[in-house]
């Protein structure tokens, strides 16, 4: 009751996106719903017991530190989390004892944890993640065997879950040969594995951009992220999408994705200004006629970026109010001169729908110069968030 801004989360919006996601990868294969970066903005805490009510019973984080919070908040005991990132020996010890699997992408990392799992008494669930060109982490081909030898003599410590790898940009059509050379390379490099004896329970390679642009990428499970949000990984995605699974789109598109976040806040304050009158810090705006400047108590300190001073808009009785002067810490101003009605108390939207009106993060983010993404995560961890119809 005390917040200054409130984000809310559309469990419709999130159900209809799985729906759609399901159907795009096929009934058979497997959604690990991504929830790395606070679950891209939307809250780990809220969001997960949100989308295990929506079905989804597995989850993918980059640390332990998110995976111990959905160890915390969720509500299934069913539930898996798999952690494609970070975790130092403790984390890693948690882990082993509590279940949670994790990438191991080096021949040390391998041996580590088995001596964590002999030691703590049960084993421990791991997804190897292979180098197949993306040069960030994972099991060379000159270790291969070496790893797949070193599993298959440790199995009652070490329990294959899955053998993945991640493309290095699948968003875009420009990486469209380097994504073919990944997808080859993977499968050679499973069926040297396999070759040795060693089953592969889940193959998974695809995020979001390769799930919905290459479907020979889907294999068991994908890693489906910024599209379960209701955000095309580009517009490029969106596009290839579209022109594989319908050429006459534009007769009658419908965005089959909806945005699941929703951040408002409420108009604190109105003054009339007269013209040739500098509003808020500095000499950034003058007022160029008689107007009506309302304030809203969100500001750089929420996330809404000082760069979008006298850029920046939110919506007010479905109408567009313009940021005017400076983006204070706590606090924008808006020109609510064109809205006769306003008043304080006036629900105030920075990203989402009000009436028939509509700001997008894509068009929050373009003004801000941040891609969907950066500007998802950036929002602070302590603006509520709460779960809507």
């Amino acid at each position: 009751m005390f917040d200054s801004s409130v984000i809310e989360l559309s469990k419709s919006a999130l159900h209809r996106n799985l729906r759609f996601l399901q159907k795009a990868v096929g009934a058979e294969v497997l959604i690990s719903s991504v929830i790395k970066g606070n679950a891209y903005g939307h809250g780990i805490d809220p969001f997960v017991p949100l989308a295990e009510s929506c079905g989804l019973r597995h989850f993918s984080v980059f640390d332990a530190s998110e995976a111990y919070r959905v160890r915390q908040c969720q509500t299934n005991p069913s539930t898996q989390v798999m952690i494609m990132g970070f975790a130092d020996s403790d984390g890693l010890a948690w882990s082993v004892e509590h279940g949670v699997s994790f990438y191991v992408f080096d021949i040390a990392r391998l041996e580590e944890v088995r001596e964590l799992a002999r030691r703590i008494g049960v084993p421990a669930h791991i997804h190897l993640e292979l180098e197949t060109g993306m040069n960030r982490t994972g099991i060379r081909d000159a270790d291969l065997l070496r790893a797949t030898q070193y599993i298959l003599r440790n199995q009652d410590c070490l329990r294959l879950e899955g053998v993945c790898t991640h493309f290095a940009g699948a968003e875009t059509v420009a990486n469209y040969k380097r994504v073919q050379d990944q997808t080859a390379e993977f499968q050679r490099m499973c069926d040297k594995i396999t070759a040795e004896g060693l089953a592969i329970p889940l193959r998974h390679s695809a995020s979001s951009a390769a799930a919905l642009t290459y479907p020979e990428t889907r294999m068991d499970m994908v890693r489906i992220g910024i599209a379960q949000y209701g955000f095309w990984p580009s517009k490029e995605t969106e596009m290839q999408h579209l022109l594989g699974n319908d050429p006459d789109y534009r007769k009658h598109y419908i965005d089959p994705l909806r945005r699941v976040l929703r951040w408002s806040s409420r108009v604190m304050h109105i003054a009339s200004v007269e013209a040739g009158q500098f509003v808020g810090y500095g000499t950034m705006y003058m007022t160029p006629r008689p107007q009506k400047v309302a304030t809203i108590p969100v500001g750089y300190s929420h996330g809404f970026r000082r760069s979008l001073s006298n850029l920046g808009r939110v919506l007010i009785r479905g109408k567009r109010a313009n940021v005017v002067g400076v983006v204070n810490m706590s606090m924008i101003q808006v020109d609510v001169t064109s809205i006769p009605s306003v008043e304080v108390g006036d629900e105030a939207v920075i990203i989402g729908k009000q009436k028939k009106a509509r700001i997008s993060v894509g068009s929050f983010s373009d003004m801000a110069n941040l891609l969907n993404y950066e500007m998802l995560v950036r929002l602070p961890t302590d603006i509520r968030r709460v779960v809507v119809n």
